[in-house]
């Protein structure tokens, strides 16, 4: 395996002088990066690692976590190419813990939501992270969204979610403050910091033998039957026996870098969020009833774990994978978003409700009024700009909002395609399936 000017190489001096004093450093946390015992050594075979994963967010973590207890002695390393981890759709999300009510039963999101929300609540628990099973309601304002609520708690009960049904009496007992005609209460639904949880999963993997490193984006990947080499921003290349692709915003570029055509792209949409201002007016968790026809779960009231009520999120496209506001536009990942057809088939069936959400991403009146169906007591004034996320959502050729998880394998490489919402309840059993395939690809049985 090569890049050019020769067989790939391990970082420049600067990081292999850090090899003669690792012993003093395991675990270490330098920079936002931490480093594990088996990080910096040789590796026997001529590669620098086992698995190589490209992605620090909670996805990543996770497997990076699961390869160390599932296989302890994998030779794992972590790229992250911003200086800290979980800065992207880790760190920017309303941190609900999901039941699994929403997803088609069988289904890899319904499965791993429902088995990572008694998880994630039990490792919050084990590791002392703040966390809280709140339950969540989720109310239907019209009539003609009776079907739909009801449907939704038919779903819930195929998933083995206790579900409980209520009427406008018991939602005003529920929570004083919302309207509705009828609702759903979720018993099982809370709310976690993903952010401390992926700082934790990081921890864990690098005391075990992992290795982290941030500032390091992955710019080229060459794969050669006997695994692979990805060239680094920092002059890094690192050999590994097998790479895992857990890039979210970016994962389809980087199947591309791996050669292997994804046969989706990512499109971004922004999700826009807001602060109330009076926090008492919600005692919990509040949803509106979703569109069956879109992965998105519409503008609700998320209390999080330091008692912030978060509002949102809408849904609108981003002008750039990471574009968390109007103004950030880059050019050449638009062009990208452009140049796909499936980008241009989903405006056309969808116009209507993406000009809706346009109106209210520009309108906070418009936002208003769309939170009030839920909570009409509130105000314009109660509703404080929040940080915004933004979701990698796959879109197929023919305009398919792809509604699974979707992680599909080429040789010597494992693409994690489409983990948006729910990825984060579900990370812990979503990180054993990629360990065990990415283990599976070198011969080794977890």
């Amino acid at each position: 395996m090569s890049f050019g000017n020769g067989g790939a190489r391990r970082a420049g001096s600067a990081r292999d002088s850090d090899a003669h004093d690792s012993s003093t450093r395991e675990g270490e946390r330098r920079g936002g990066e931490h480093r594990g015992s088996g990080g910096n050594g040789g590796s026997g075979g001529g590669f620098d690692c086992d698995v190589l994963i490209i992605g620090g967010g909670i996805v990543g973590l996770s497997t990076a976590y699961a390869l160390t207890r599932s296989a302890p002695g994998t030779r794992v390393v972590v790229l992250e190419k911003e200086q800290r981890t979980a800065r992207h759709q880790t760190g920017r999300n309303s941190g609900v813990i999901h039941s699994g009510i929403y997803y088609r039963p069988g289904s890899l999101k319904a499965r791993f939501a429902v088995r990572g929300a008694t998880e994630m609540t039990e490792f919050c628990a084990e590791q002392s992270l703040p966390y809280e099973v709140t339950g969540k309601l989720i109310v239907a304002t019209e009539r003609d969204e009776l079907p739909r609520l009801h449907a939704l708690a038919q779903r819930g009960r195929e998933n083995g979610i206790p579900v409980r049904e209520l009427g406008p009496a018991q939602i005003a007992d529920d929570e004083p403050g919302v309207r509705g005609l009828a609702a759903i209460r979720v018993a099982t639904t809370g709310i976690a910091d993903y952010g401390a949880v992926a700082a934790r999963l990081a921890e864990l993997a690098a005391a075990a033998g992992a290795e982290i490193r941030c500032g390091a984006e992955a710019v080229r990947i060459a794969r050669r039957p006997e695994g692979v080499a990805v060239a680094t921003s920092d002059g890094t290349v690192i050999r590994a026996r097998t790479l895992v692709n857990c890039a979210g915003l970016h994962c389809d570029r980087v199947a591309r870098l791996a050669g292997d055509d994804p046969g989706m792209r990512i499109v971004p949409f922004r999700g826009e969020y807001y602060t109330l201002t009076r926090p008492g007016l919600v005692r919990g968790l509040v949803y509106p009833v979703p569109d069956p026809a879109f992965p998105f779960l519409g503008v609700h009231l998320t209390r999080g774990t330091d008692g912030t009520v978060h509002v949102g999120p809408n849904a609108v496209p981003a002008l750039a994978r990471e574009g968390y506001d109007w103004g950030t536009v880059r050019p050449a990942e638009l062009g990208t978003t452009l140049a796909w057809p499936g980008a241009w088939r989903i405006a056309g069936r969808h116009w209507r409700y993406g000009a809706g959400e346009l109106h209210r991403s520009l309108s906070k009146r418009a936002f208003t009024e769309a939170v009030r169906r839920l909570l009409p007591a509130v105000e314009e004034a109660d509703l404080r700009p929040a940080p915004a996320g933004v979701r990698a959502q796959a879109v197929l050729r023919d305009g398919t909002l792809v509604d699974d998880f979707l992680i599909r394998e080429g040789p010597r490489t494992v693409h994690v395609l489409n983990a948006p919402s729910p990825a984060a309840t579900a990370a812990l059993p979503i990180g054993r399936e990629i360990a065990r395939r990415a283990l599976a690809s070198v011969g080794v049985r977890a």
